[in-house]
């Protein structure tokens, strides 16, 4: 969730704080520092002088596909009539735990709906 919000967060600004990603999220300062340290340890985020998060190359590429999932399962959800707010909220649930192949299946179904 850290790696997507920075990345949603990036496309609007590219000054990206552990504040911003606490309003986004709603959690607690210490745990965002907390969450904020791991990824920057992990190689997957680096922090600037001025305290502005980037992704790294291997950040952004595990952002940008978890992204993708995020707005594929949506779209798929509120296909089957379901609001956009719950939609959302059940994709960013699904996202983590579906498979490959299952993802790539409704991904080529909302491509191409009649095939």
């Amino acid at each position: 969730m850290y790696l997507e919000t920075i990345y949603v967060l990036s496309k609007k600004d590219n000054h990206v704080h552990a504040i911003n990603i606490c309003e986004e999220l709603g959690y607690s300062k210490p745990s965002v520092s907390r969450a904020v340290g791991i990824l920057k340890k992990d190689g997957y985020i680096t922090v600037d002088d001025y305290s502005h998060i980037h992704l790294t190359e291997k950040g952004f590429a595990v952002a940008e596909s978890i992204y993708q999932r995020h707005t594929i399962l949506s779209s798929f959800i509120e296909g089957l009539g379901v609001d956009a707010a719950t939609a959302s909220k059940d994709a960013c649930k699904i996202e983590h735990v579906i498979s490959e192949k299952t993802f790539l299946a409704i991904k080529r179904k909302l491509e191409n709906p009649e095939g």
